[in-house]
Parts: structure tokens; sequence; C-alpha cells
């Protein structure tokens, strides 16, 4: 993507768009947002490059939106497969939002679906708390989900099969949904094929 107002959410990186984002960014004001939104563009299929953005994003001294930039590097991260170093960045993202509450992510539910998912048991206590309090943030069925689904996850592995199949039944229920709710963005937010593990062990549980 290299239109004239896209410049700085390109999907593929190579020289040759480096060097024509180098030189836009250079004569652009807000620089700190096109670093931000061009690194969460290349997150998962280029996050060496993801995360060199940010670093510069960081070093600049508008702060405006420190807790996007960290869940975009969480997310680089995991396409790196450095799973200890995400979680941090979603703590940051999360220690930031505590600080600034008004500008928030969705790292309050991935942060524990992480956890979940990947069995970090030395962070279910504090995914747990996660949880519990920022339940009234839920909005999309794939948040919803994402919720109940890792509560599920811990709850089971900490040995409550009682409220791990509660959770399934809720999660289960939202990945069922078909449209958001939302009258001109019905199919926002809604569960994908990005959940099949999570699915998977879910309807596990439930079947117990």
């Amino acid at each position: 993507m290299n239109g004239r107002d896209d410049w700085y959410r390109n999907t593929d990186w190579n020289e040759s768009i480096a060097t024509a984002f180098a030189e836009k960014l250079k004569r652009a004001r807000d620089k700190e947002q096109y670093l931000c939104i061009q690194a969460s563009c290349l997150a998962r299929n280029h996050p060496d490059v993801a995360i060199t953005l940010l670093d510069q994003y960081f070093q600049l001294p508008d702060k405006f939106d420190h807790a996007t930039a960290h869940t975009t590097r969480a997310e680089a991260l995991l396409a790196l497969g450095k799973v200890e170093e995400a979680v941090a960045s979603y703590q940051a993202a999360l220690k930031r939002e505590a600080e600034f509450p008004k500008l928030r992510t969705l790292a309050y539910v991935q942060y524990p679906y992480l956890v979940a998912v990947r069995c970090l048991s030395a962070h279910y206590a504090d995914a747990l708390e996660v949880l519990a309090h920022r339940k009234n943030d839920l909005l999309f069925p794939v948040d919803h989900f994402m919720w109940h689904a890792a509560r599920a996850m811990i709850r089971a592995a900490q040995g409550f099969p009682q409220d791990a199949r509660e959770d399934a039944r809720v999660a289960l229920e939202a990945a069922g949904q078909d449209h958001s709710g939302f009258r001109f963005h019905p199919k926002l937010g809604l569960v994908s094929d990005r959940h099949a593990e999570a699915l998977h062990r879910l309807r596990a549980f439930h079947d117990a």
C-alpha cells in the first residue's frame, strides 16, 4: 500500500517501502501516530520491523497512545515466539491504562487469554484479577468469548471443573453469535478461526 493517504498502513515491507515511509515520516507532524499505526499493520507478518518502529515511537515525547503501542508490541513478540516478553508488554499496557483510564485497549482480555491458552500458571492469579476488574468493559462477542474462555481454562487448570464448565458454556454461546449487535457493523468483533484451539478445549470442558 503506497498511496498518498495510506503510506503508513503498509502490510508488506521491503527496502523501497521502508525508504518511502521514512521520507514521509520525516515530514509528518504526528510521527507517533504514524509509527504506531504502521507497526500495527506489520506486527504479525513483519514483527521485527514492527518492534523497530515501536522503539522509535517510544523515543518520541508524545505518550498519548502508549497502551496501544504496548499491545502491538505484544502481538509482534508473540509472532516471534517471545511469550514472556509479550506478557510483560500486555502488563505494561494495563498499567498505562490504569494511569490514563480514558484510553483503553483489549489488553484486559488479550492478556488473560494468552495466559490461559499457553498455560502460564505463574500468571493465573493476576489474569483472574484483571478479568474480574474489567468485566464491565466487555462489548463485542469476541470480547465476551475471550473473557469467559480465559476464565474457563484457568479455573479448569486450578481444579474447579464446575466453574470451568459454566464459563465454557457462556464462551461457546458468544462464539456462536453471527451478529455483533451493532447495526452498521454486523460482522465486527466476531469469534474467528484464530480461536480454534481454545474452542476445542472449551468444548471438552463443556461436555465433561
